[in-house]
């Protein structure tokens, strides 16, 4: 492969595609089966979630990630079986009531027994809402709410949607997890058509029998559907989080691509004062406003990231305003681009020092013992692990050296027999982190990488060479479902790819 070539053609797609490429989700697809059997691929979403059911009747990943995938397709295909199967073959109901069953048995087996949901979004208004509908079906007995879960959060925000008043914008993108019932009369489809970039949402609110701009939104739904062929992703568009995230990788590992002059123009105009969205209908958040600044501090446009400090909580930066939660990706990514605009210029050196310091010290003080990081926006151990390395390993001063020292020690320790990393097994993404986490920081401060990392990072490199150029990822990202975005993913790994050859060739 010419990792060169394909980086790329990597950023070429970034613009013939400029909603972004997302996976397609369990989730999202189920609610539109409920939601709009009368939208073209009705046949085809059905046909998705059949075959993307488990042998033992679940939906989804491990360790209490099925749990929303296997409600929403339970109760989608509940329905289905409810009714009168329009679009489908008699062999399909047969399929459908069999699938129905087993995801039942798999709930009554599973619920019971959930140790912890994981922190996702909106998983306290989805899990109640969706056991109170498979519920309703009467087709077994009620299924019991995990620990830890209750009705109070869907009752409150039903109110408020029921009221007609404003509803803060990170709300758009679970619409379809308060129930509607003829409210949200504040809601309206953005320039494109989308209710909260979410297909679900936007279904929700053309079932409440919406007319004004109605057909707009219909037309979003059927451009969705049609790329997909039927089953949908959980949240589209991203186009300023998906471009910010592969220039920054590409960049990061040394790769020189050719940038797209009107890419890098079009992310500077989607910073304003209160920063950016990962796309039209999401709220402003300091994720994708960090990284959009990073990307664009990497490739000489170098903004002022004062628009960050909306997001300042004085002991963390939030993800977005009024988050339940704490993310420590989001703040290592706040220290790259605070880190990032000092760097581009001597006379910005001191600039915003006081703000670095304090993300420095709060990634350091949130370390594990063992040496990793976990966050709230992905599955993956390693995905933090790495955010917090390379933040710190260039931002982060010689007081952090011990900590991405240690970090980079965890990796070393966790890597699997065939050379590859992965939290349930190993994939190409995970792999593709730990290689970065072992190399990019001597790229970054110059030497000689410790022998032990160059060996492991290019068992990890022969792992990505004799795996191939896949692009059917591993859903490891959270947002109401897991999910892949696939272009951020494919560049992770070229970096990988790039930052390992040497390492190989060496061997």
């Amino acid at each position: 492969m010419n990792v060169t070539r394909e980086a790329g053609a990597l950023v070429a797609t970034l613009m013939s595609t400029p909603w972004g490429q997302v996976s397609a989700s369990v989730y999202e697809t189920g609610r539109l089966v409920t939601l709009a059997p009368w939208l073209i691929g009705h046949r085809e979403r059905v046909h998705y979630l059949l075959r993307t059911q488990r042998p033992d009747g679940s939906w989804g990943a491990p360790d209490g990630y099925g749990l929303v995938p296997t409600l929403s397709a339970t109760e989608a295909l509940l329905t289905v079986a409810s009714g009168s199967g329009e679009g489908l073959f008699p062999e399909d109901m047969e399929h459908v009531a069999l699938a129905a069953r087993s995801g039942l048995a798999a709930l009554h087996e599973r619920l019971p027994r959930v140790a912890g949901v994981p922190d996702m979004p909106a998983v306290d208004l989805i899990v109640p809402g969706l056991v109170t509908l498979i519920n309703a079906h009467g087709a077994s007995a009620p299924l019991p709410l995990p620990p830890g879960l209750d009705h109070s959060r869907v009752e409150q925000v039903r109110r408020v949607v029921e009221s007609g008043a404003t509803l803060p914008e990170k709300l758009l993108h679970a619409l379809e997890a308060t129930g509607l019932s003829g409210g949200a009369r504040s809601v309206r489809p953005t320039v494109i058509g989308t209710i909260g970039a979410s297909p679900a949402a936007t279904a929700a609110w053309l079932s409440t029998g919406a007319e004004l701009e109605a057909d707009f939104a219909l037309r979003h739904l059927e451009a969705v559907v049609t790329r997909y062929g039927g089953p949908v992703p959980v949240g589209l568009p991203i186009t300023v989080f998906e471009r910010g995230w592969v220039l920054t990788w590409l960049s990061r590992a040394g790769l020189s691509v050719q940038v797209p002059p009107e890419m890098l123009a079009d992310l500077r105009a989607s910073i304003g004062p209160a920063g950016t969205s990962a796309g039209p209908g999401l709220p402003a958040d300091a994720d994708t406003t960090s990284v959009a600044l990073h990307a664009l501090a990497l490739h000489g446009v170098a903004l002022d990231p004062g628009s960050l400090l909306a997001f300042d909580t004085g002991t963390h930066f939030c993800t977005w305003q009024g988050e339940d939660g704490f993310s420590i990706s989001v703040n290592a990514h706040v220290l790259d681009a605070f880190g990032s605009y000092a760097a581009t210029a001597p006379a910005r050196a001191g600039a915003y020092a006081e703000v670095r310091s304090r993300l420095a010290d709060l990634l350091a003080e949130r370390q594990h013992p063992a040496g990793n990081w976990e966050d709230r926006w992905h599955a993956s151990p390693l995905y933090a692990t790495l955010s917090c390395v390379l933040a710190l390993g260039e931002y982060g001063g010689r007081e952090h050296a011990a900590a991405v020292t240690m970090a980079r020690e965890w990796v070393l320790d966790t890597q699997r027999a065939d050379g590859s990393w992965g939290r349930w097994e190993g994939t190409l993404e995970e792999t593709a982190y730990a290689i970065q986490a072992l190399l990019l920081p001597e790229r970054v401060r110059g030497g000689a990488v410790d022998e032990r990392y160059a060996h492991a990072a290019a068992r990890g490199h022969a792992y990505l060479q004799r795996m191939g150029d896949m692009s059917d990822y591993p859903s490891l990202w959270h947002d109401k479902d897991l999910y892949t975005p696939i272009a951020i993913v494919r560049a992770a790994i070229l970096a990988a790819l790039h930052l390992g050859a040497p390492a190989l060739e060496s061997r």
